[in-house]
């Protein structure tokens, strides 16, 4: 869908206090700590391991390489060196200089469990060996094609004896480094629900069965093996299929959906093998244990590698909070972290055998009421602090890549990868408002990295997702290519003194294409932004960011979104354009500050605000407001609970005086006379190239007379990052 027009700090450890130091002197500490990590070199020593696929854990890990003999060199597995480094640390005391080093070679690991670090193993450094990429993956290697064909197709055919054995289930699987899709129908686009034979009392209910337009679906012979994918609101469910009524066009299912469906809601299904008719397609056969793959062009079975999750965790960060016992000045570097997956805990198969008697209802639901939040992340922490990862990558996964939970403070992630997720880029925080402060995650920060291409499986994952957490730093990031929300922060719905996501600085991020995506696909959910904010935040700035290309579905493709409760929010000097629903918009809160902005061609209208409150909602001046479609308000401003003033406004579509737009309902005129826009402008801003996305103004601009100052884009996403570019 195009988007053009018509078409409270409690207490900061050393390493937060220096990186604050670092934001007020422009990165320096921040960049000065980075390049020293990438001049550092392998050098043999005491507490120093390396690790090799072509290692050997009978041997002693302190050399690089094999000798000439083969009778000592570096481990094979990271398990075995970090059995080394405690021991290491363990007869030499627990001091920072006492820290150990794991070097780990060119190559994948296997792992058979995750790797689990906990306080002991504090002022450990994992670290890619120089110019090498060493992947830890959560996967197994699949082999022993043999050829074969399925609905007229060829394809390979491999056993997977754990499969038929209920042991190993899988919904990812990647194939020479690319995501393979789950044999689905449609191959592109989605289908739509015709019709709810069921009612549900509140929207909130979800449905167990729906209908479908004629020929979308079948009762194929491995039906019951899929899964039906369906949209609703700001949510995706994930819903097993129990049997398809053809001559009804019903389909059932051992789950409800999250919410209340609605006909022309977007679905699609997956995971039958009668739908595997395109190449990059498989489908695991769970009762014989045998996987199918239709190829791709180029593709030999003898050249592949064919990897499918096994772990939902790669890597454990396992410190005890309560009992302050961290984990400690963990520095990853240079590592990817690939081939992890989140499933549901429960048991599908009982599931859809106790929803064989019709229309018997499913009591288990499908999904998540917002962000995917119950998915967790590959790498995972609690209590850790003053960790840092640095140029890793977080890839080819059916999760979220990173998440810091409770008790993780003053971490650091830097010059990171997010790509191919399953659900988001990185959770920071709970959903759980702590009262003991060493049980609070805070004061972490997210910098110069990159989160693209997520909720593959999960689509309402989150490219960042901050919780009950405040204190953090979110800056120099580039987001892009994700079904649902760039950035959300908060979450309490109102009015609760409580809420911790307070003092979040969110500042110089680029974000786009959220929801829709850059090769066209979606939007396919609603009431979504670039950034999301939910509850009471004093102290939180959104500042120097550039939101464009933003698209809601039924509704809510907004750049800026102040939701439920959302209150004394900074937003200030950022650029919003291209969306369709809105440049900012407020459901209700108090107090937010919304000033030398540019919002910039929406499709539906450029500002809103959807609930009358008694208190002041926010204030709104030294803005420039431009579009070519849609109106200028959208929402209720009835009660006149907010103050709009020296703004400049300006319609493109030739429009010769202000009297030609409505404000609310009424002329430009009747606006003032409620009290609003005084001292504001109807004017050309005179952008350089606004055609071309080019919103910096010429000297000659009407703006600057209102005190707009400029807003610094050339500053905005990652500093010098590897692959930075678009």
């Amino acid at each position: 869908m195009p988007l053009s027009s018509p078409s409270v700090v409690v207490r900061r450890t050393g390493v937060f206090f220096l990186l604050t130091l670092a934001v007020m002197l422009g990165g320096c500490r921040t960049w000065s700590r980075l390049s020293a990590h990438r001049q550092v070199q392998p050098q043999t020593g005491p507490g120093i391991f390396f690790v090799a696929t072509n290692g050997n854990d009978a041997w002693s890990g302190r050399r690089a390489v094999p000798n000439w003999r083969k009778t000592d060199g570096p481990f094979a597995t990271l398990s075995r060196a970090l059995t080394a480094a405690r021991e290491y640390k363990a007869g030499q005391g627990s001091s920072e200089s006492n820290g150990a080093t794991i070097w780990v070679r060119d190559g994948t690991y296997f792992l058979f469990a995750p790797l689990t670090l906990t306080p002991e193993d504090s002022h450990l450094t994992l670290a890619a060996y120089p110019e090498e990429h060493p992947v830890l993956s959560g996967g197994r290697l699949i082999a022993n094609w043999r050829a074969s064909q399925v609905n007229g197709r060829p394809v390979w055919v491999a056993e997977v004896p754990a499969a038929r054995d209920g042991r190993w289930s899988f919904r990812e699987l990647w194939v020479n480094g690319q995501r393979a899709v789950r044999a689905r129908r449609p191959n592109w686009g989605y289908y739509q629900v015709a019709g709810l034979p069921d009612r549900t009392p509140n929207w909130t209910d979800g449905h167990a069965r729906f209908r479908f337009q004629a020929d979308d679906l079948q009762a194929w012979p491995t039906c019951t093996n899929a899964d039906v994918v369906v949209m609703t609101r700001w949510v995706e469910s994930r819903l097993p299929v129990i049997a398809v009524d053809a001559a009804a066009r019903e389909v059932r299912f051992a789950k409800r959906s999250v919410f209340q469906l609605q006909p022309g809601d977007y679905y699609y299904v997956e995971g039958a093998l009668e739908l595997l008719d395109l190449e990059g397609e498989w489908y695991l056969d769970p009762n014989a244990g045998r996987l199918f793959y239709a190829p791709r062009s180029g593709e030999t079975p003898e050249r592949a590698e064919v990897i499918a999750p096994v772990l939902q965790f790669v890597v454990r960060l396992a410190g005890q909070p309560e009992a302050e016992r961290f984990v400690e000045r963990i520095n990853f570097r240079g590592l990817t972290f690939a081939h992890a997956e989140w499933t549901f805990p429960s048991d599908e198969a009982t599931a859809r055998r106790a929803a064989t008697i019709w229309p018997a209802p499913s009591t288990q639901i499908g999904g998540f009421a917002q962000a995917a939040v119950g998915v967790t992340g590959a790498v995972w922490g609690e209590g850790a602090r003053e960790c840092v990862f640095t140029e890793c990558q977080f890839t080819h996964l059916g999760a979220y890549g990173l998440e810091l939970g409770r008790g993780c403070q003053s971490n650091l992630i830097s010059r990171c990868e997010f790509a191919d997720l399953g659900a988001g880029g990185i959770k920071i925080g709970e959903t759980h408002i702590r009262e003991n402060l060493a049980e609070l995650a805070r004061a972490n920060e997210i910098a110069d990295c990159r989160l693209h291409h997520g909720g593959r499986t999960f689509h309402s994952g989150i490219a960042i997702w901050i919780g009950q957490s405040p204190d953090n730093r979110v800056q120099h990031n580039l987001i892009h290519d994700f079904y649902y929300t760039g950035i959300s922060i908060g979450w309490t719905w109102g009015y609760d003194p409580r809420a911790r996501a307070t003092n979040n600085w969110v500042a110089f991020n680029h974000v786009h294409h959220i929801g829709v995506q850059s090769d066209g696909d979606g939007p396919i959910l609603s009431d979504m932004g670039g950034i999301y904010t939910l509850g009471m935040q004093p102290g939180t700035r959104i500042v120097n960011n550039l939101w464009h290309d933003i698209a809601g579905l039924r509704y809510g493709g907004w750049g800026i979104y102040t939701d439920e409760g959302s209150s004394s929010i900074l937003i200030e000097s950022n650029l919003v354009y291209r969306t369709t629903h809105g440049g900012f918009h407020q459901h209700y809160g108090a107090t937010n500050i919304v000033r030398n902005n540019i919002f910039a061609f929406a499709r539906d209208h450029q500002l809103q605000r959807t609930r009358d409150e008694p208190h002041p909602s926010f204030s709104f001046s030294n803005n420039i407001v431009v579009f070519n479609h849609g109106v200028v308000l959208g929402g209720s401003w009835r009660n006149d609970r907010f103050i709009l003033d020296r703004n400049l406004y300006w319609d493109y579509r030739a429009a010769a005086t202000p009297d030609d737009l409505s404000f609310a309902g009424g002329t430009f005129d009747q606006w003032r006379k409620r009290g609003h826009d005084m001292h504001s402008l109807f004017a050309d801003p005179l952008f350089i190239a606004p055609e071309q996305d080019d919103f910096r103004l010429l000297p000659a601009s009407p703006a600057f007379r209102l005190g707009f100052q400029p807003i610094e884009i050339s500053r905005v996403g990652p500093r010098g990052a590897p692959g930075s570019g678009e």
